[in-house]
């Protein structure tokens, strides 16, 4: 089997970055798989190569060998433009001329989460040439079912759900749906490890490659690292505005040994946090033991 780690390099990496490349390497390792790197770096506005240095150090401290070279999605955008000129061949695209605000301002269903379903607003107006547009594809109104590898049997109906989804953005760039779906493939991976919060991703995926004659790798998704919310609100998931759970700041008061323990009790690999490498924790590793509600850090975790 191959799995894969494939970070954005926008800044540093932060303890739940790190949560996600510890369970993916496991996952892989423990079956005997390779695991690749990929640096998924299509936003030429958001993203920068120093940043992807400093990961691959923080990686390789850490313990975490990848195999094999790493790849650089900015370094294939001709893969991406080849299949989506075989989705617009199809007549499945189609440009999109809304900006958020338009959308925030209709009556477009939004789930429950406050995400907006796209309620297919351009799908049959007229192209306006000259003028910026995104390119969405079209959804049909069926369930996608899959089963996930920690959460069991998900089924989403992506028109009610989701709606004509982005594959290429306004500037020009391609997003992330396309792109990760043509990588996966052809990079022959078979399991893909991520947070819960893209579980609805993997039907507009599914679909995705289906529609390229691609096949399905095994999704496992896991919960995400929250710090606690000030008020009575819900926890809030890690980001980069934790600063003191960034590697930059956790390399300076930890060792590599102790923040691999920190991690893999907060998995629920350890029964308390200790020094250890990935290592040794393959033979400890199960997705039985690792939780599937999200994981509350109290502030003594990032000292």
């Amino acid at each position: 089997m191959r799995g894969r780690f494939a970070p954005s390099p926008t800044g540093r990496m932060h303890l739940g970055n790190l949560f996600s490349a510890l369970l993916s390497w496991l996952s892989a390792r423990s079956q005997g798989g390779e695991w690749v790197l990929r640096i998924e770096d299509v936003d030429p506005d958001r993203s920068r190569r120093e940043y992807a240095l400093l990961l691959m150090d923080d990686l390789q401290c850490l313990g975490l060998e990848w195999d094999g070279e790493p790849v650089y999605q900015s370094e294939r955008g001709h893969l991406y433009q080849h299949y989506f000129d075989q989705l617009n061949a199809l007549g499945l695209t189609y440009p999109c001329y809304c900006t958020r605000a338009d959308l925030l301002a209709t009556q477009a269903p939004h789930e429950s989460d406050g995400r907006v379903v796209y309620p297919g607003t351009c799908r049959h107006r007229p192209p306006q040439p000259g003028k910026p547009a995104a390119m969405r594809l079209i959804v049909p109104d069926r369930d996608i079912s899959f089963t996930d590898g920690h959460f069991g049997p998900q089924c989403v109906n992506l028109a009610r759900q989701v709606g004509d989804y982005i594959i290429r953005r306004k500037d020009g760039a391609w997003a992330y749906q396309l792109a990760v779906v043509v990588d996966d493939a052809l990079m022959g991976i078979t399991e893909v490890v991520r947070g819960r919060d893209l579980l609805l991703s993997t039907p507009q995926q599914i679909y995705l490659a289906q529609l390229l004659g691609f096949p399905t790798p095994v999704y496992i998704h896991f919960p995400l690292l929250c710090r606690p919310a000030e008020s009575s609100a819900s926890p809030i998931r890690l980001s980069k505005r934790d600063r003191s759970l960034d590697m930059a700041y956790l390399r300076q008061h930890h060792t590599a040994p102790e923040i691999i323990g920190q991690l893999a009790h907060l998995a629920g690999l350890l029964p308390k946090p200790e020094p250890v490498s990935p290592q040794s924790l393959l033979p400890l590793f199960s997705w039985q033991r690792v939780p599937t509600t999200d994981i509350e850090i109290s502030r003594n975790h990032s000292t």
